[in-house]
């Protein structure tokens, strides 16, 4: 019976979360294959493999952010999309505790994270101080599907792991937003905890009256200086630099990613602009 049973194929979609990964590997970054290593440890290798595939259509809908845990609608072969829910256990407030006092006592370690970068052997100083970090089997991962499929992970699960994995590579603090800390109050902790609050502080910058949000007023409080007028303009050497700074776009839907999507309307704000400031470009 077994067979001759034909996999069912999934309804097409429109606007789904792409995996940027074509073929070959989902991740770059040591984290990101750790996470990976952690979902093929169950060893269904049909299912993973048609999970691969879901997360490189864009089969998987939307993911929803949220402590300790995330959750996606995947459309599969029903006209409803299945909901998918994935958890990991949050570190208690005394477990951060340890791991922010000893990564404050490493100073490359504190500008790495202020930096945005995982430390390469930080997994090494969680486990110094007992602490789990990343999963270390499938195991370490509560993941539910409203599918029918009796097997777990199912491939929409696995979908939205592949998915996951490659996000981390773009925001490696999601791995501590699911173990219960978010971004900005970890970066917070550890820089009051690695700076010595004893030295002198620096005089605080004058800070510039702030614009008035009233329309009318916008455009016509303070005047600009005329002899910054007088200096000339050019175009800016590159396009877009602030865009790029930002990095790539939480779980980005188009074909390309999002500086070279908007590269040719930052050309024409370019031109717009010098040909407001010096008429001559006009």
């Amino acid at each position: 019976m077994w067979e001759n049973y034909t996999p069912s194929k999934p309804l097409p979609v429109e606007g789904g979360i792409k995996s940027h990964s074509r073929k070959g590997e989902f991740t770059k970054s040591w984290w990101g294959k750790r996470w990976i290593d952690a979902l093929e440890s169950f060893e269904d290798a049909k299912r993973l493999t048609r999970g691969r595939s879901y997360a490189r259509k864009g089969q998987v809908l939307d993911i929803h952010v949220s402590k300790g845990s995330f959750s996606a609608d995947v459309q599969g072969s029903r006209k409803e999309p299945y909901q998918v829910t994935i958890e990991m256990e949050e570190l208690s407030e005394s477990a951060w505790q340890l791991v922010l006092e000893a990564l404050a006592k490493k100073a490359i370690y504190t500008a790495e994270l202020l930096a945005g970068k995982l430390p390469q052997d930080i997994e090494v100083l969680f486990q110094e101080v007992r602490v789990p970090l990343l999963p270390s089997s499938y195991a370490d991962l509560s993941t539910d599907c409203s599918c029918p499929d009796w097997s777990n992970p199912c491939k929409h699960v696995a979908a939205v792991l592949y998915l996951l994995a490659e996000e981390l590579d773009r925001d490696p603090f999601l791995l501590f937003h699911l173990r219960g800390m978010e971004r900005e109050t970890f970066l917070n902790k550890l820089e009051a905890l690695s700076f010595d609050t004893s030295l002198p502080l620096k005089k605080e910058v004058e800070k510039a009256t702030p614009l008035s949000p009233d329309p009318e007023m916008f455009w016509t409080q303070g005047k600009i200086d005329e002899e910054w007028l007088a200096g000339g303009f050019e175009k800016p050497p590159q396009e877009g630099t602030l865009l790029k700074s930002l990095g790539k776009f939480p779980f980005w839907r188009g074909e390309k990613d999002l500086p070279t999507a908007l590269a040719a309307l930052y050309k024409e704000a370019s031109q717009k602009g010098l040909e407001l400031l010096d008429p001559r470009e006009a």
